[in-house]
């Protein structure tokens, strides 16, 4: 089966914040981001990059035992169906998380997955609106 999909863009990365307050004065003051939205019932804060975005959320640890810091980057991708790009990823034994939902990107809302990289990190695969 052919793949159903071509990556088009980066649209987000999402950084776990010890500080959060200060990682919003770094890229807003010091880069110039702006912020575009945010949702305080979970702490996300999103800042516009360009055509991506930069989403900090709070560290639920004071420190990141695992040392990591990013909690997941989100690909655009190009595609009719986002069920058919989760069934070609569980074919090759891809780990997809969850069913296709509905999510906030950089160009609005749309249909998305999470899945599993081989090293474990999470990747977002987002239904990029057509041209």
């Amino acid at each position: 089966m052919p793949s159903p999909f071509k990556v088009t863009e980066l649209d987000h990365v999402v950084l776990r914040c010890c500080d959060q307050e200060r990682m919003y004065e770094f890229y807003t003051c010091t880069l110039g981001l702006v912020e575009e939205r945010r949702i305080d019932a979970i702490g996300l804060v999103q800042l516009r990059a360009g055509n991506s975005m930069v989403d900090l959320v709070p560290a639920k640890q004071p420190r990141l035992e695992d040392g990591r810091n990013v909690d997941h980057f989100c690909l655009g991708v190009e595609t009719d169906s986002m069920a058919e790009i989760a069934e070609y990823l569980r074919e090759r034994s891809v780990e997809v998380i969850g069913e296709p939902v509905e999510r906030y990107g950089a160009r609005g809302m749309g249909l998305s997955i999470y899945i599993r990289d081989p090293e474990g990190n999470i990747v977002e695969l987002k239904q990029a609106p057509r041209r």
